[in-house]
């Protein structure tokens, strides 16, 4: 964990840079997002310096964004511009919300990033109401290009915390099998294929957009 967060931290300023490479697939992945939040209390988890936050937050009726690194919520904090947007430094493993706060719950490149991605999953599901929606975008580099699996092995030099590696139909076999109805998917264009997914608690029948 110490590990992860001071990656984060060390790269803090910086990250916007880096996800300007992606600015067409994320306008992509925020205009799927914007109608599922629409006047919904949200949760964003491993938020970053904040871009999908800010980017929705004028769609949703209030969006708490954490993040384990104390140097990305400083960067987030910094140009934040609405009152419906609340940054602060938390644990994805141990939130301090109660059971069934939010209705929706955003987590966008984080499982891969992460050791044990099914104990997130479960935190994530304890904070979740019952009809709510988890938004689990998800860089799957086990699909890549040979392109893309160079700069996969380069940033993992560089100490890039890649602790799982999907395919996109293994990301969501891997969602499945953790108890989420996967409702909607699709793959967008980016640096590394982007799997995005919208999941139910409930049972459901899978529809790939």
């Amino acid at each position: 964990m110490h590990e992860r967060k001071g990656f984060w931290d060390k790269n803090a300023g910086r990250y916007d840079r880096f996800m300007r490479n992606d600015r067409a697939a994320y306008e992509k992945m925020y205009g799927l997002i914007r109608p599922v939040v629409k006047e919904k209390t949200v949760l964003e988890v491993a938020t970053g310096t904040g871009l999908i936050a800010k980017s929705i937050v004028n769609a949703a009726a209030h969006i708490e964004a954490t993040d384990a690194s104390a140097k990305m919520i400083l960067e987030a904090k910094q140009d934040n511009q609405s009152a419906k947007l609340h940054f602060s430094v938390q644990d994805m493993f141990r939130l301090p919300y109660a059971q069934k706060s939010f209705e929706v719950v955003i987590a966008s490149n984080a499982l891969h990033i992460v050791p044990h991605p099914e104990k997130a999953l479960q935190e994530i599901r304890r904070v979740l109401k019952d009809d709510g929606v988890l938004i689990a975008p998800t860089f799957t580099h086990a699909g890549n290009s040979v392109s893309g699996k160079a700069k996969a092995f380069f940033m993992s030099m560089a100490g890039f915390p890649l602790h799982s590696r999907w395919t996109s139909e293994e990301y969501l076999r891997f969602l499945r099998q953790n108890g989420w109805a996967v409702q909607k998917s699709a793959v967008l264009k980016a640096s590394f294929p982007l799997t995005y997914a919208e999941c139910t608690k409930s049972e459901g029948l899978d529809v790939v957009l």
